[in-house]
């Protein structure tokens, strides 16, 4: 109990070994406090890293689709992301993901399974190939044994055609035309990170 102060006087033995006690207790208060903003420092910097990773920019020149996200985190970092890029020219890839704990571990392996799962989406390959090859890459040196959830999907926006693989992440849910929403309870397979060589089900959905 930090904040008890220790007073016995009734010799010069005990009135020093008081001093001694409540000098010690004052060094350590402060050596906590000092952890305490290093910790702080240390999570805002996750959190700077974490959001600079995210895509801010949901303008592009064509009318034919619109995409937005917005990811509220809580006080103490975790690994959620999401992200969107281009395949080609008519197929815009779709990823929503977590990963498993908090801090700037986590922080830093978000990092890695973005890379990841974009260059491999980025070089042509199917959204099951893509989570395929993107986990024997995070099992790869993953001593620490984190491991991300993931939905991937890439829209064929000249026909709605979406196709998609679920890594053991939440249902997706899907807005329809009336503005309500629905989930797509999909089929979930194997989280990124956990074991290599597991293989991914695609599954195909049009969208109105």
């Amino acid at each position: 109990h930090l904040d008890e102060v220790v007073d016995v006087r009734n010799s010069s033995e005990f009135a020093s070994l008081s001093n001694d006690i409540n000098q010690t207790v004052t060094v350590l208060k402060g050596y906590i406090e000092a952890a305490e903003k290093r910790i702080e420092q240390e999570l805002e910097f996750a959190r700077t890293i974490q959001d600079s990773a995210l895509p801010k920019n949901f303008a592009f020149p064509r009318n034919d689709f619109k995409v937005f996200a917005t990811m509220d985190p809580a006080k103490e970092v975790g690994g959620d992301f999401y992200d969107f890029f281009f395949v080609d020219q008519n197929k815009l890839a779709l990823v929503i993901a977590d990963v498993s704990g908090k801090g700037i571990p986590a922080a830093l392996f978000m990092m890695r399974a973005k890379t990841a799962i974009r260059s491999v989406a980025e070089s042509g390959q199917t959204v099951s190939e893509t989570l395929y090859r993107a986990n024997n890459m995070l099992c790869e040196g993953n001593d620490a044994e984190m491991f991300v959830t993931v939905w991937l999907g890439i829209l064929e926006i000249s026909t709605g055609r979406l196709t998609a693989a679920n890594a053991g992440h939440e249902y997706p849910a899907i807005r329809k035309k009336d503005g309500g929403f629905a989930l797509y309870k999909d089929r979930h397979g194997f989280v990124l990170g956990g074991m290599e060589g597991v293989r991914y089900t695609e599954y195909d959905l049009q969208m109105d």
